[in-house]
């Protein structure tokens, strides 16, 4: 990119200087909430803002979202309902709305497959792969789909009882994957535990945003907080797949033609957009309509320790909409 910045400058932007970073940016890589929609709505001008986008000619949309609990589908219907104008809807495959759209439960399996076939390639003899699934119908059709058999998966567990009886536990379980699950519980909890006990189980999780903000300014738990329950009573670490984990940009650049150094990300959280856009080397763009604030991102970037600076944003806005008056303009 031309516009010669810090990636951690927390720069406010003119129009004009929209207009020269747009020009520069070819591919442009949106988080959903609290960025494109709160809750079931849609924030003020991002539809408009979002469409323009998608006729100006030579730039491509994205949609990266740490959400688990809808699949690549229903995050597309969710955004045409909102007024989005997805590219695609014919019948072939490479015109596919969907496309547009990396969601975590569609990236999980992906991480799963990838990590299954560096196992395989150091076994002498091929064992049974499932996985033991806490998390959304979202999730287990993703995995469905994958051909990636599992174990638990949606709905409540059977109560264990007081003090809880030993789980059965299916043999063949390779692995443990931790999504947003409504249903999270300690029957849960106590059976994913049994399985990581045995070191050789991975343990992949979704994201680690602890909260999800909703219309009307509420904010609810989100599936970070049930991550470090879960990994606070296993005493392990998760394997993350979402933001702000690179695999989900990976996962983009393995599927599209885009150019790593004409990309941007924009996002509202600094922990996980802001973060994941930094440590894949982008220029990342801050919005002011979810969960992190302008003095938040200006600490980070005054601060004197390396590991808080990362999660300064290059560039700050209001909201997606200041950005219509420079698409308007290109």
């Amino acid at each position: 990119m031309s516009m010669s910045r810090s990636l951690h400058a927390c720069e406010r932007l003119s129009v004009p200087a929209l207009r020269q970073l747009l020009r520069d940016t070819d591919t442009l890589l949106f988080d959903c909430d609290g960025v494109v929609w709160r809750g079931a709505d849609a924030l003020p001008g991002a539809a408009a803002t979002l469409n323009a986008l998608l006729r100006t000619p030579g730039k491509r949309v994205f949609f990266l979202t740490n959400n688990s609990s809808a699949t690549r589908a229903g995050h597309a219907d969710k955004l045409r309902r909102l007024g989005v104008r997805l590219p695609g809807g014919g019948d072939d495959d490479d015109d596919d709305p969907q496309r547009s759209v990396y969601g975590t439960a569609h990236c999980a399996p992906l991480f799963l497959l990838l990590q299954r076939q560096q196992e395989q390639q150091q076994e002498e003899k091929q064992r049974p792969y499932k996985v033991y699934l806490i998390g959304s119908e979202a999730m287990a059709s993703a995995l469905e789909e994958a051909g990636i058999p599992f174990v638990g998966g949606p709905g409540p567990e059977v109560d264990l009882g007081w003090p809880p009886e030993k789980p059965e536990l299916d043999p063949d379980v390779r692995a443990v994957l931790l999504g947003f699950d409504r249903h999270f519980s300690y029957a849960k909890m106590v059976r994913a535990v049994a399985y990581l006990r045995d070191p050789a189980c991975a343990f992949v999780a979704t994201n680690t945003d602890t909260c999800l903000p909703l219309e009307g300014d509420r904010v609810i738990p989100g599936t970070g907080s049930l991550l470090a329950a879960l990994e606070c009573a296993s005493q392990r670490k998760a394997a993350i797949v979402g933001k702000p984990s690179e695999f989900m940009f990976e996962c983009v650049l393995r599927a599209e033609k885009v150019a790593r150094e004409r990309c941007l990300m924009v996002g509202d959280r600094l922990d996980t957009d802001i973060l994941m856009g930094t440590q894949c080397g982008l220029p990342t763009l801050l919005v002011l309509t979810g969960v992190s604030t302008l003095a938040e991102a200006q600490a980070c970037r005054d601060s004197n320790d390396h590991e808080r600076q990362k999660l300064a944003p290059t560039y700050v806005i209001d909201s997606i909409a200041d950005l219509l008056p420079a698409i308007d303009e290109l």
